[in-house]
């Protein structure tokens, strides 16, 4: 008898650690101790708070509930702080012919087109080949080298390190994007010499601004949201 109460204690004890380290209530205040996972690691922080009263996003637009953000209405989401060198760690999901993106640096809210870098979130699945507007493109600019991304209603996992002019993306395990944001000097131009819709050279963006999650007028998710910075 006494062995079995001693397993299921056990089993209680493991439950708890992965539902509390990398699992989607996953919060830095609930990392237990010893655990190693990129949320629970020195130096990284929930990018937004359980209230969003660090963010700007219109009434009613997104909603962050048991650790998932959820765009609910229309308009855009955005921090309100400022970050320059940073890693950014999430996980996202998208139903069927979803198009969004993640914002980074982002000079001007108004104009987060024309001022900050979009890595693209899309509904690109079983895709043989990937460009410029599909999942985990630098929007207009650079395509991933692969298509890694999984069909919609499933999780995604996403890192994003932007340091200096260099930008690196991990999608699901795997490097899909190496960048050097000074190869891109002229406007509307990327160095293949294919056109972008850019009126400043991405070499010219800004290297500090805010980050956003998109609102394209689709259902889209995200939990999971760490930042680092460099």
């Amino acid at each position: 008898m006494r062995t079995v109460i001693a397993q299921w204690a056990v089993l209680l004890v493991v439950t708890f650690w992965l539902s509390s380290c990398g699992g989607p209530c996953c919060t830095q205040a609930t990392c237990p101790t010893g655990c190693t996972l990129p949320c629970c690691s020195a130096g990284w922080n929930d990018l937004l708070a359980e209230d969003l009263s660090n963010a700007i996003s219109p009434t009613g637009s997104w909603t962050l509930a048991e650790g998932v953000l959820e765009r609910v209405g229309k308009g855009s989401l955005w921090t309100r702080d400022a970050y320059g060198d940073f890693v950014l760690d999430l996980e996202f999901k998208v139903a069927e012919k979803t198009n969004s993106g993640v914002f980074i640096r982002t000079g001007d809210i108004k104009k987060s087109v024309q001022t900050g870098i979009e890595i693209q979130v899309f509904d690109s699945f079983g895709k043989e080949t990937v460009g410029t507007h599909d999942c985990g493109a630098v929007y207009d600019c650079l395509a991933p080298s692969k298509n890694v991304m999984k069909a919609a209603g499933q999780w995604n996992s996403m890192t994003i390190t932007a340091k200096g002019s260099l930008l690196k993306i991990v999608m699901n395990g795997e490097q899909i994007i190496d960048m050097d944001l000074d190869d891109w000097n002229i406007a509307g131009q990327n160095p293949d010499g294919k056109k972008n819709k850019f009126k400043l050279a991405l070499s010219a963006f800004p290297r500090v601004g805010q980050i956003g999650f998109q609102d394209h007028g689709k259902k889209v998710w995200y939990r999971n949201i760490r930042i680092k910075q460099l």
